[in-house]
């Protein structure tokens, strides 16, 4: 199953490992609020929708750092923009941990939010050139389990705060902690170049003997993505992310509160269903890595996404007991996993050199900025209805767009990430497709 990473050069390893520690360090400190809504909402007495207000505002600013990331990548490079937005969002999570009130919460995670949107969008193009093309599907697929490694720290670490300090100074603490990822700009500074993208990239693979700077333009190109000859493409992947992060932010915002608030769970309790559903979204995203080289973009994101939407109902609205959730729970974080593992292939594969890093930036966080209201509609429905109930309807409508979308995109493997727009919008060549497979 790993025995493409044995075929990589140690640049594209490093590489790799750089933007699976940044992902890591990227999910433990957005998932840490998830876990400490509950006494958030006891310290300053904060309703559900402010509660889901906070998520909306951090999604809505990751989704503006993503686009302004992706376009500064393409101007200035992506290991330079990678190192700027870790260090980013590292000190505003870190600054957390001294908001005396809602509203200066709110401000810090906002901007906190803007720095892990624009930290993906770097990446995902970084990791995207570096590493050859029969691989990349594998390579991307992989790298994204990285936040299934940072989910089950922020976890283990929730786990280990609350059961040793009183919950005010608990989640202040795992705030405090969240400065630790700015430690991981040190590492892309010595050990990561940038990529060297020729037109014909088909077997292309990092090299360290030379830095070239991945973007050449001579303006940072925010509107190229619209130009008539990409526009469908980027309307269409933007709705593919709209499903994707409406259906998992809808879900993993609100499930820990569901399974303490409406399931009765201790911390110990949430935290072993939560530890069933991370080591399954690992698994997911391992498995889509695998079949996004073999069955294509399209076929996986459709796959998982019917099964997304099947398995959230039977989840949340089956009357199931807590032994029978502990083993849905799998296959859910298992599907939920193969939609954002696929999306960083496809959308890296729609376009060409100059603007990538905007049109990945921007497909992958504008679901971001329409998404921010599905947390925010859970804990408004919530008010009239379950918690459960709220979740599934809200998560399981996403996912079907997702379906919807993925049927309009072409399909990309084995398609060469080239300095201009491929002759067929619709189909790699044959021989393209051939290669990949090899």
């Amino acid at each position: 199953m790993f025995s493409w990473f044995k075929e990589i050069s140690p640049t594209e390893r490093r590489t790799f490992w750089a933007c699976f520690g940044g992902w890591a360090l990227d999910a433990l400190d957005v998932q840490m609020f998830s876990l400490v809504i509950p006494a958030m909402i006891a310290e300053w007495a904060i309703s559900k929708t402010e509660a889901g207000l906070v998520s909306g505002a951090t999604l809505v600013a990751s989704a503006l750092g993503g686009w302004i990331a992706g376009a500064l990548a393409d101007r200035f490079g992506r290991v330079r923009t990678l190192q700027l937005t870790v260090a980013f969002f590292s000190v505003f999570t870190f600054a957390c941990a001294f908001s005396q009130n809602f509203s200066q919460f709110l401000v810090l995670k906002t901007l906190q939010g803007f720095g892990f949107g624009g930290e993906w969008a770097a990446g995902a193009v970084l990791m995207a050139e570096s590493i050859r093309a029969q691989h990349r599907g594998k390579a991307m697929g992989t790298v994204q389990s990285a936040w299934a490694v940072g989910w089950a720290a922020a976890v283990l670490l929730y786990t280990a705060m609350f059961s040793l300090l009183p919950g005010p100074m608990a989640w202040r603490a795992m705030f405090a902690l969240g400065l630790l990822p700015a430690l991981l700009v040190i590492y892309v500074r010595r050990g990561v170049p940038e990529p060297i993208v020729p037109a014909d990239n088909s077997t292309t693979r990092s090299s360290g003997k030379t830095n070239v700077r991945s973007g050449d333009a001579a303006a940072i190109p925010f509107f190229a993505i619209f130009s008539p000859r990409v526009l469908r493409m980027t309307l269409t992947g933007a709705l593919l992310g709209v499903g994707a992060h409406g259906g998992y932010y809808a879900l993993m915002t609100w499930l820990p509160t569901y399974l303490k608030t409406e399931r009765h769970l201790s911390v110990l309790g949430t935290g072993g269903y939560l530890a069933v559903i991370i080591f399954a979204f690992f698994c997911g995203c391992v498995a889509s890595a695998q079949l996004l080289d073999r069955i294509g973009r399209r076929g996986t994101i459709l796959l998982f996404s019917i099964a997304c939407v099947a398995t959230v109902l039977v989840y949340l609205f089956a009357p199931l007991t807590n032994g029978a959730m502990l083993v849905v729970g799998f296959p859910l974080g298992f599907f939920a996993a193969g939609i954002p593992a696929s999306m960083g292939a496809l959308f890296n594969e729609l376009y060409p050199r100059g603007m990538r890093g905007t049109g990945v930036g921007f497909c992958y966080n504008f679901g971001r900025v329409v998404s921010a209201a599905f947390p925010v509609m859970v804990g408004h429905l919530a008010k009239t209805t379950t918690l459960g109930f709220a979740i599934g309807t809200d998560a399981a409508i996403a996912y079907a767009i997702v379906a919807l979308a993925v049927l309009m995109l072409p399909e990309t493997r084995g398609r060469a990430l080239a300095d201009t727009l491929p002759a067929d919008d619709e189909h790699p060549s044959p021989a393209q497709v051939a290669h990949a497979r090899r």
